[in-house]
């Protein structure tokens, strides 16, 4: 049997190729089958299946029978799985994603403001079907194409991004924004381009496939997932292509993306659909470098997505630093972040400085994507994205210093007398600070030892908020506070503690409760909430002020309480 088949090779004229049906490939998944196909005629024969057509749609005998949705890599021949529009057709909201593609948060379950992958939050693994030997049948790649981003950011982040099944393509979109579609003057037709957009303004993002069909206002596409994010609300354009890339590994088309025609509104195993017409909510976003009396300024809108704004962020923040920054030697960097949300909800706001002679703008990045990822996946859906301002300034020297020796003016002390703890902070080139605080014992204190610590902002915070990575915050305000109480990395921190149980309770210590009250909160504080049950009770902070310098390291010393 032959059949037709619709895609756009050049510009926005969709053209037609040849289909021969080879077989069908039955319960490839729950209650799906796949037709296997050889394509056949314009530039096929020399690309193959290429990134891009995924959606394409098929006819046979007149009607529609699917959509291009899988290839063979490497493959000699254009061979292609197609997807059958009943399967693509089935998609209705509030329907969980079907098998066949593996969606999951971190394996531990618990995402945290720490996490170094932000693409694991949300991972989707290419659907496959075997074949003889170690010939697999996958979903073809979306092609994602990057505007205004340095090589080096493409670079660092294409494997994350490869492991959601997306292919980054450099210089392959036109900047700006796209219009909005008022005034199109090309409608869009089954075998169409189209491009999910995800970052707009200064730096663009976006993903290409084709348009399946169109059914009144609504439109289906790409025959197989895009990111598996279910319900989803993500701008979509129409796209032109300007020419073909053949490549011995899965060819493409380079395409740029024209006026804004409507919305991506469902993600599914199967296809995507949209709806024409309607508007996608964008966060703006600003990011300033400034350097030497010297600044720049990116403004973007990105997509209000829980799973993708963060890692867009972090993309956009490293590239506005690369663009400016040497990659090695000595860099300084301060970031100054502000999250605002709607709803009322009260802002997280931010700074630290990072420094080092290498990998400063990855951690940097992370830095303010991180929390952004855990505050939208906390589980509070009044939780939205209203706006993100980032301020970097940098330096072309290692602000950082080292906590490298403390000590006490007493070994012992009664209660009610008052003590000097001395540190000592290195820092480049040698050099020293010596800081000097008084702590009073309370009258009354209790006989035994007391425990200083002065230890950088990460080890005080997780000590601090230790229940908070196995217990989350109940309510978004409790959430919000988590964030803005995480301590800036330019102190060094006194914590005074006992060897005492003490429980949390959202965050806050309660040390040597009574034995009634530690039955109760040890029994609710049981499986991973018990390790938050530990023996280091807190009673007293300082804190020690190093300037715009980033402080690391950890001492403890001991001092007896006696009468």
């Amino acid at each position: 049997m032959t059949g037709t088949g619709k895609t756009v090779f050049s510009g926005s004229r969709v053209e037609e190729f040849k289909v021969e049906i080879l077989g069908v490939l039955d319960n490839v998944g729950p209650k799906q089958s796949l037709i296997l196909a050889r394509l056949s005629g314009g530039p096929l024969e020399h690309t193959g299946v290429m990134q891009g057509m995924s959606g394409s749609p098929v006819y046979l005998e007149g009607r529609l029978a699917g959509a291009v949705a899988m290839a063979f890599p490497f493959a000699k021949d254009p061979i292609a799985g197609i997807r059958p529009i009943e399967d693509m057709l089935s998609l209705s909201p509030g329907v969980a994603p079907a098998s066949g593609v593996s969606v999951r948060r971190r394996a531990s379950g618990v995402v945290t403001p720490w996490d170094t992958d932000l693409s694991r939050v949300r991972e989707a693994e290419r659907g496959s079907i075997r074949m003889a030997g170690d010939s697999r049948l996958v979903d073809i790649a979306t092609p994602i194409s990057f505007g205004g981003f340095t090589n080096g950011t493409i670079e660092e982040f294409s494997g994350q991004l490869r492991a959601l099944g997306l292919e980054p393509r450099q210089a392959v979109s036109g900047g700006g924004s796209p219009p909005e579609g008022k005034k199109a003057v090309k409608p869009l037709e089954p075998g169409s381009m189209i491009s999910v957009q995800l970052i707009t303004g200064d730096y663009t993002v976006g993903a290409d496939g084709t348009l399946t069909c169109i059914d009144g206002r609504t439109i289906h596409a790409f025959g197989h997932r895009f990111l598996a994010l279910g319900d989803t609300d993500l701008p979509f354009s129409r796209a032109e292509v300007i020419t073909l890339l053949p490549n011995l590994s899965s060819s493409f088309k380079i395409s740029i993306a024209r006026e804004r025609r409507g919305a991506i509104t469902q993600d599914r195993t199967t296809a995507v659909t949209g709806e024409l017409g309607q508007t996608a909510a964008m966060v703006p976003v600003s990011i300033r470098v400034k350097r030497k009396g010297l600044a720049a300024h990116y403004r973007m809108q990105v997509v209000d997505d829980r799973y993708l704004a963060p890692l867009l962020l972090q993309m956009a923040v490293f590239s506005a630093i690369d663009a400016t920054e040497r990659g090695a030697g000595r860099t300084s960097l301060s970031i100054g972040s502000e999250l605002q949300f709607v709803n009322n909800i009260a802002p997280v706001r931010m700074r630290n400085t990072y420094a080092g002679d290498a990998s400063v703008s990855q951690v940097a990045a992370l830095s303010v994507a991180s929390p952004l990822s855990y505050a939208l996946n906390a589980g509070f859906d009044a939780v939205k994205l209203k706006s993100v301002t980032v301020n970097i300034e940098s330096e072309e020297a290692r602000r950082q210093a080292r906590i490298e020796q403390v000590w006490s003016s007493a070994k012992t002390v009664k209660p009610g007398d008052a003590f000097e703890i001395h540190t000592v902070l290195a820092g480049e080139n040698g050099t020293e600070t010596t800081s000097k605080v008084e702590y009073q014992v309370p009258v009354g204190a209790p006989q035994g030892t007391l425990f200083v610590t002065v230890a950088d902002a990460n080890v005080t915070n997780l000590i601090e908020f230790r229940q908070m990575l196995a217990d989350p915050p109940k309510t978004p305000a409790s959430m919000i506070r988590f964030l803005n109480q995480l301590r800036p990395n330019t102190n060094a921190y006194v914590r005074i503690w006992r060897a005492d149980a003490v429980y949390q309770v959202q965050g806050e210590d309660l040390p040597a409760p009574p034995p009634s009250l530690a039955m109760i909160l040890a029994r609710s504080q049981g499986g991973l909430a018990g390790a938050a049950v530990s023996r280091n009770a807190k009673v007293a902070e300082i804190v020690i002020p190093a300037g715009d310098v980033a402080v690391s390291g950890s001492k403890t010393i001991q001092v007896e309480v006696k009468q």
